[in-house]
């Protein structure tokens, strides 16, 4: 860990690789692979451009591209000029997108695949970049050096913000080295390990997707999105590409767990983290699981702690220890620490401490506050809002939040956000949201609307009007119509006495579709379970209904297994709706029976689905 104290940036760290490896590879992308000369050598001449700009310590770089060594390079690109990198996720509403590269105050974008047109490039120059992160019409005019200090910024994500738009995080040079050291050692990470780059780049868990590997001369291997979306693939192309470290959502790691895993699987640690873990490993497993927490105000990790296969008796599996120069606080309402199995509310101190919220002084006088157990001025604590518990053992248990804030799909949301969006819509008088527990385990959002007189506004027009100013797992998947919201006697909406989803209350696109025949009984009495609803329309669309890809798998999972199947998640992208999705599963089934009776196969009958079906 010392190596890591005696630099400024993680970027020096990528740097010193590419001259003790140069050929070794740094990043896989599909059929693509760039060694640590060819990532350091397309990361300085970018820097070169961004240096020739102006752009140096203090200014903030927007990388607008998805997924791919692009993004990274961007990223290593900006810190090597001593500026602080912005990620802006392309599949992000363009509004959303904007609003942070204002905020932000960007200085220039740097433009990969899948970014282009996303925001507005007239008031700033952008420089383009291939896949493979090479600069698209590049020049190398002479530049000079710059570095940042340790204390300047390193990043600045975004999260979900209660006033209605999104807060944007600093997070500096010093805190992403101690997250960079801390994760090396804990995990021993090596130039022999090959990481996975799962996380979404607007998510703070890329981070340390990335450079901990990076910094130890690690491969960091980058799945398309296909992968992503099905347990099942992404359990396979893990196994396949040989990865020994990986990170993955804990709504996604909980399905993970319950697939079988190769005893010969090179994968040696499963890391998990930014919701709450359900349930214990099974026994068996080839590799660790490891349980992390900590918001992106506190540079990604807090506590960390493996999950063993006994603890299924000792209620929900802790969220761990506090990592390498990191303080952890459960205090009461008095700001007094509290004993061990009491109750009280979770604050973080030490080196991961963000600096605070981007043009938000307020909030961070709110959240950021003065650290009263270390002594000497400028220590603060981030007063997390999460209700926890210190167990017997030394280890955290996480209870519930304080607040209206919630998580989903991984994500931490404020409803209000939400609520700001939805109330803009003309035919919406009043509207609140909640997330509530589906027959899948998984929480998913439902909003609450009042409607204008005589409105006549569908769940997918709503969609469509939020998907143009939210992220996509801010849009809920289920809308309630009520006469009124319920009030409670402070006049704040009265959360606990909103009614749950029914037949009678839901918001629909059309007339109501029953099922007509036992199989497609079936498959809507899964969908249902799953959605949390009592009936489902058997011709409304999977996604229009609120379904996403962790949920689509669930269904896909059940459906093999009631039926005896083999069926991919690509299906339901082509057979959305249950009529649908019937007729596949029909059609599978009299194949399967046909080669049980020795019959030969009709050509054509051996796809996943039928092509005349394909919807997307």
């Amino acid at each position: 860990m010392s190596k890591q104290l005696c630099v400024s940036s993680v970027d020096e760290l990528v740097v010193a690789q590419s001259q003790i490896q140069p050929n070794a590879v740094a990043l896989s992308f599909g059929s693509h692979r760039l060694t640590y000369q060819d990532l350091n050598d397309r990361a300085e001449l970018l820097a070169t451009m961004l240096r020739n700009l102006g752009i140096g310590s203090g200014a903030v770089v927007g990388v607008c591209a998805p997924r791919s060594p692009a993004m990274v390079i961007g990223c290593l690109a900006i810190m090597k000029v001593g500026a602080a990198f912005l990620p802006l996720d392309p599949h992000n509403p363009a509004p959303r997108l904007t609003f942070m590269a204002e905020d932000a105050q960007t200085s220039a974008l740097i433009i990969g695949p899948g970014g282009e047109n996303r925001i507005p490039c007239e008031a700033r120059p952008s420089i383009d970049l291939d896949n493979d992160g090479r600069v698209i019409g590049a020049r190398t005019p002479p530049s000079l050096l710059r570095k940042a200090a340790p204390k300047e910024l390193a990043y600045i994500i975004y999260t979900s913000g209660s006033t209605g738009d999104p807060n944007g995080v600093e997070v500096t040079h010093q805190n992403l080295l101690n997250l960079v050291a801390w994760h090396q050692h804990a995990f021993h990470v090596t130039p022999n390990d090959r990481a996975s780059q799962i996380a979404s780049v607007g998510f703070d868990a890329a981070v340390w997707e990335i450079w901990p590997y990076l910094a130890a001369g690690a491969c960091v291997h980058i799945p398309d999105e296909e992968v992503i979306r099905d347990p099942e693939s992404l359990r396979n192309w893990l196994v396949a590409e040989g990865i020994t470290i990986t990170f993955v959502s804990t709504p996604m790691a909980e399905i993970l767990l319950g697939l079988s895993w190769p005893a010969g699987t090179a994968l040696r640690k499963m890391l998990i983290g930014a919701d709450t873990l359900h349930r214990y490993p099974p026994t068996g497993l080839p590799f660790e699981l490891i349980n992390n927490y900590g918001p992106t105000e506190c540079t990604v990790v807090a506590t960390s702690g493996r999950i063993l296969a006994d603890g299924s008796n000792h209620g929900l599996p802790p969220i761990g220890r506090p990592i390498a120069n990191t303080h952890i606080y459960i205090l009461d309402e008095s700001g007094r620490p509290v004993p061990a199995g009491m109750e009280g509310e979770l604050y973080i101190g030490g080196a991961g401490v963000a600096r605070g919220y981007l043009n938000r002084p307020e909030l961070t006088a709110k959240r950021f506050v003065h650290d009263p157990f270390v002594a000497g001025s400028g220590h603060r604590l981030f007063k997390t809002g999460d209700i926890a518990k210190f167990l017997p053992d030394g280890q955290i248990a996480f209870v519930r939040r304080a607040d209206d804030q919630i998580k989903v799909r991984g994500f931490r949301i404020e409803p209000s956000e939400i609520t700001a969006a939805l109330n803009k819509h003309s035919h919406i008088g009043q509207s609140c949201v909640v997330a509530r527990q589906a027959g899948s385990g998984e929480r998913h959002l439902v909003g609450y609307l009042v409607l204008a007189p005589e409105s006549t506004l569908t769940p997918s027009e709503l969609r469509d009007f939020l998907r143009g100013r939210l992220p996509d797992y801010m849009v809920p998947e289920t809308f309630v119509k009520l006469d009124k919201l319920p009030l409670s006697a402070n006049g704040k909406v009265h959360r606990a006495a909103l009614p749950e989803p029914s037949e009678s209350n839901i918001l629909r696109d059309h007339t109501f579709t029953a099922p007509r025949n036992d199989l497609e009984k079936t498959v809507a009495g899964i969908l249902g379970s799953l959605l949390d609803m009592e009936q489902v329309d058997v011709t409304a669309n999977f996604f229009a209904l609120g379904g996403h890809s962790l949920v689509g798998a669930q269904l896909i999972a059940r459906v093999r297994r009631e039926f005896q199947i083999e069926m991919s998640l690509r299906v339901l992208f082509e057979t959305p709706t249950v009529a649908e999705l019937s007729l596949e599963i029909e059609r599978l089934l009299a194949l399967k029976a046909q080669r049980s009776d020795g019959h030969a196969v009709p050509s054509g009958l051996e796809s996943t689905a039928h092509p005349k079906r394909a919807h997307c």
